[in-house]
């Protein structure tokens, strides 16, 4: 269970993890040793899942974003972990979701062009039956963000859900 002094720290490794826990650590209220061993337990415990480098898209030729609805007639397991297999070798593929609704998957596709989409797109079908794959591009990315929201993290607070006190 998260504790307030736990949001905080996210918050501040959610924008920049680079930063010395020293530097942390003054900022919430807490010498660096006390820090750190939050950030260890954070990270051991699952919370913190890994420290990245978040890169420009555009710097690295793959500025284009493609979202890829895909609807299939087919569910049976085979198929499924044919499928997931198949898309998990996708450099391309930056996020793969199974969805509920009208489709049945969800992927964001990260190309430097057109071109690059139509090859990536030959390959995928040529890998898997699917009934149905709609694509949409990305024409300005209005907000990109890896930071997750916190406020939902301490889901009790004296027995009342804090959204419920906001």
């Amino acid at each position: 269970m998260l504790d307030d002094m736990d949001v905080k720290i996210l918050r501040i490794l959610q924008q920049d993890c680079t930063r010395p826990v020293a530097d942390i650590g003054k900022e919430v209220g807490l010498s660096t040793t006390p820090c750190w061993r939050r950030v260890q337990k954070l990270e051991e415990s699952g919370v913190i899942q890994r420290r990245v480098a978040i890169l420009d898209a555009q710097q690295v030729n793959a500025g284009v974003m493609v979202f890829v609805s895909i609807k299939t007639d087919k569910h049976s397991l085979n198929w499924l972990e044919k499928f997931h297999a198949a898309v998990a070798e996708f450099p391309e593929v930056v996020e793969f979701y199974r969805m509920s609704g009208d489709i049945d998957y969800l992927l964001r596709v990260a190309v430097p062009d057109i071109a690059a989409y139509d090859a990536f797109y030959k390959k995928l079908i040529s890998r898997v039956d699917i009934a149905k794959v709609s694509s949409a591009f990305a024409m300005e990315q209005i907000k990109y963000t890896t930071a997750l929201p916190l406020q939902f993290a301490i889901t009790e607070r004296s027995g009342k859900s804090e959204r419920a006190e906001a």
